[in-house]
């Protein structure tokens, strides 16, 4: 089944994360006017157009010049400004490192540097536009919260609780509309992950978009194999919440890790090596892009391409078990 079809799990459709990312910020800033938007010729595709007509006084427009962008977004923090910088996350996280390491992280300055189409969002334009390196060259800095929100409801709250927030965030939205997985859970905080299925047979965590195929997996394994799974959105990479990741491994059931990213030094490998060090011995598997020249096409294709998806899941989890 592709993502599109969800009315057919009955799931509430929302929006892109992109959209409410924008939506939230554009509340905020009608009562904070230290609110500060920088953009690298990107209000457009961040969807902030209604952000630049409504606060043009509250944006700065730095042009296709990502470094600038990183380093006017940390001038303007120190001055006192809550200022979230936002750009494509394939160029942000790599143009823009050596800025995000000195002039964000190790100044100590509470940006919020926004990746916008993340993943393989942007599709068809191919690698240079893919980001599935982000979590792996951010997770390496200290100081910087790295946090990939699943739904509507996560990226609202992550947006809520970047604005209130002293201390340096990296934050990556898709450009897909997305479900509302567990309307019953309304609570959000960096570092807690949110469990949006519960299940004792074995364990998929994901995050991002990639959290809503698993979803799907997990309701295929209990319908087709009498398998419940717990499904868990990781929205934030780093810091992991390992005590949450124990509570999961303790029964010694298999676990899965699902990511929109290369299958090194991401989700899969930050869960890994924890549970690794500290004893634990589940059947483990990482889903994510191989280590390979990426194939082109839309989102769901590349997912499909790559087992990334609902079949692709429930294969891998079926599999598993059965090891």
């Amino acid at each position: 089944m592709e993502l599109d079809k969800i009315e057919e799990k009955n799931l509430k459709m929302g929006k892109a994360n992109q959209e409410i990312f924008s939506e939230t910020l554009q509340a905020l800033a009608e009562n904070d006017k230290n609110i500060i938007v920088v953009t690298s010729d990107s209000r457009g595709s961040g969807k902030l157009v209604p952000f630049a007509q409504k606060y043009p006084k509250q944006i700065v427009e730095v042009g296709i010049a990502e470094q600038n962008l990183v380093g006017v977004a940390a001038g303007l923090a120190s001055a006192g400004k809550k200022t979230f910088a936002i750009s494509p996350a394939c160029f942000l996280s790599a143009r823009a490192l050596e800025q995000i390491k000195n002039d964000v992280c190790y100044s100590d300055n509470p940006v919020t540097l926004v990746g916008i189409s993340s993943g393989v969002s942007y599709g068809a334009l191919g690698t240079t536009h893919h980001s599935l390196h982000d979590f792996a060259v951010l997770r390496a800095i200290n100081n910087l919260t790295i946090v990939a929100p699943a739904d509507n409801f996560e990226t609202a709250e992550a947006v809520k609780l970047a604005a209130k927030t002293k201390t340096p965030i990296y934050m990556r939205y898709g450009k897909k509309a997305m479900p509302f997985l567990n309307e019953n859970d309304k609570t959000f905080e960096f570092g807690k992950g949110r469990v949006v299925k519960k299940g004792n047979d074995l364990t998929i965590i994901a995050c991002g978009e990639t959290v809503y195929p698993a979803w799907l997996a997990a309701k295929k394994l209990e319908e087709e194999k009498g398998l419940k799974a717990t499904v868990v959105s990781m929205h934030t990479i780093k810091p992991l919440d390992v005590q949450l990741l124990e509570n999961l491994a303790a029964n010694g059931k298999p676990i899965i890790t699902v990511e929109e990213h290369m299958v090194y030094g991401g989700l899969g490998e930050a869960c890994a090596a924890y549970l690794f060090q500290k004893g634990f011995k589940n059947s483990f598997k990482i889903m994510g892009i191989p280590d390979e020249y990426t194939v082109t096409g839309s989102q769901v294709e590349i997912f499909n391409h790559y087992g990334i998806s609902e079949d692709g899941i429930y294969k891998m989890c079926v599999n598993l078990i059965n090891s």
